[in-house]
């Protein structure tokens, strides 16, 4: 059989998402009951969302509110009126016997989102529909070889499900959508990003065809994928089950598919239902859901920042690189952090604008991800940081330096020992731009070297580097670079 590398030039995957997000709401979707993940088993439960008879719900108002918001942040089309429906299926850990969730009528329809591409081009991933629907619970099945355990408390926790076109046409773009979903509901503050406690989870429409060809394949649905690696690593093996099959004379079945991430393989479940399978019938128990023109100019009043508006205004107002700005701006706290930094410059501008940037993204996250933490429990203060990204402006210390003296300030536990270090740090890595020393120490690493010096006025133009090195090693790293090199050409010219 060809190589999977070849065959993968032949096809191509189509692919859509269905991701479904928990809603940052105190209560459930249709009763009173907290949604804390952490409450002990079946503590966060009423006879509404058990499902006893006479038991009847009642819509939670910030529900709609939130799926607004992502609605309206996807440029999707809102209904005037949409219903709740009954979704019937056997679901152990649903006590009801139905779902409540919409059907025919969601609530936002029709919208997309952009994501940026490896080749710096973006691409517009449509959006089907995002409606509104509750949790089931949750089945444990760790404990016993034979027996089950069911948890209660996520029963009628609020989710909306995101419903992309299949306008993917490979992992990393797939894993690029989810990841700006993510990051979108993160900035909106309706959703934690949680993907390990299950309050962000997707499911994944595959299928393939010939490269050229329009008409679609038959798609399987990986089911419950909560995290970008799973993603990625199940639709990669998806694809590639297709392709071995399709290559091996064999068809594709429409089916509801599981990812085992130890053997790194994709397994039928079972068939894949169509929606007359699940009966769906208005929910009798529910009025309909009316948006006015007014609510939504609310909700479009109080939406936050998002990440591209975000991006576009550290490039104009900061002045920094498209990809820096990028780069801080993925992550909402990060963003944050930096703007308490750049607040706290005492000089606003450009070049103290893109210190700051480059610390963060190079020192800070390296501690970040080191300690395995995140930027909220980062404890150095942005007034430290940017008294430290002045200093490198002003060439009070070099960027090599500067690296010495954040290492030490991490050492500090309040904002008063973190200043004093970074006073005591400026002193001691404090930058020699004293042309006459400089020049002096130039002369002493070229005298040393004359075999260098020969081969540089050849036309080994690259030693320049290396005579650098040897200055800026000679000066314990405290020779203004600048100087150096103007000095190190002029001499090396003469």
């Amino acid at each position: 059989m060809e190589s999977m590398n070849v065959l993968n030039s032949k096809y191509e995957p189509v692919i859509g998402l269905e991701i479904h997000a928990q809603m940052n709401t105190a209560s459930k979707a249709f009763c009173g009951c907290s949604t804390d993940f952490h409450s002990s088993p079946n503590t966060n439960i009423c006879p509404v969302c058990l499902g006893y008879p006479g038991a009847l719900p009642a819509l939670n108002e910030m529900l709609v509110d939130s799926i607004l918001k992502m609605g309206i942040a996807t440029s999707c089309r809102v209904r005037e009126e949409s219903i709740f429906a009954r979704k019937n299926y056997f679901y152990p850990d649903l006590t009801k016997g139905y779902q409540i969730t919409q059907f025919e009528t969601p609530i936002c329809h029709g919208g997309f989102l952009k994501i940026n591409l490896k080749n710096n081009e973006t691409k517009k991933i449509g959006i089907t529909r995002i409606h509104m629907e509750e949790d089931a619970g949750k089945s444990i099945h760790d404990f016993h070889d034979d027996s089950s355990l069911i948890d209660f408390n996520r029963c009628g926790v609020p989710l909306i499900e995101i419903v992309s076109e299949p306008d993917m046409n490979s992992v990393d773009e797939a894993t690029r959508f989810l990841q700006k979903i993510k990051q979108t509901l993160v900035y909106l503050e309706i959703n934690d990003g949680n993907m390990e406690e299950g309050s962000l989870r997707c499911d994944a429409n595959i299928s393939v065809r010939i490269k050229g060809d329009k008409k679609l394949g038959t798609r399987t649905e990986i089911k419950n994928l909560n995290s970008f690696k799973n993603v990625s690593d199940a639709v990669s093996a998806e694809i590639k089950r297709q392709i071995s099959l399709i290559e091996s004379g064999e068809k594709v079945s429409y089916n509801t598919m599981t990812y085992n991430a130890k053997d790194k393989k994709t397994t039928a479940t079972r068939s894949k239902e169509e929606a007359h399978d699940y009966r769906y019938f208005p929910e009798p128990d529910l009025v309909k859901v009316k948006v006015t023109k007014e609510k939504i100019e609310n909700i479009k009043s109080i939406l936050p920042e998002l990440p591209e508006q975000k991006v576009m205004r550290y490039v104009t107002e900061f002045k920094l690189p498209s990809a820096d700005a990028e780069e801080i701006s993925h992550d909402k706290d990060f963003a944050g952090y930096f703007e308490r930094v750049v607040s706290e410059l005492k000089l606003k501008n450009e070049n103290n604008y893109r210190t700051a940037g480059n610390i963060l993204r190079t020192d800070v996250r390296k501690v970040l991800n080191d300690r395995k933490i995140s930027i909220s429990e980062f404890t150095v203060s942005a007034k430290v940081l940017a008294g430290l990204a002045e200093s490198v402006t002003s060439g009070s210390i070099s960027a090599s330096a500067s690296r010495e003296v954040f290492n030490e300030i991490l050492f500090g536990n309040t904002d008063d020992e973190q200043i004093k270090i970074l006073e005591n740090s400026l002193k001691k890595y404090s930058q020699v731009s004293d042309t006459g020393k400089i020049e002096s120490l130039v002369k002493k690493i070229l005298e040393e070297n004359p075999e260098e010096v020969k081969r540089y006025k050849i036309g080994e133009k690259k030693l320049a580097g290396f005579f650098v090195g040897k200055i800026m090693q000679e000066s314990k790293g405290k020779a203004n670079p600048k100087i150096v090199n103007e000095l190190l050409i002029k001499n090396l010219e003469d």
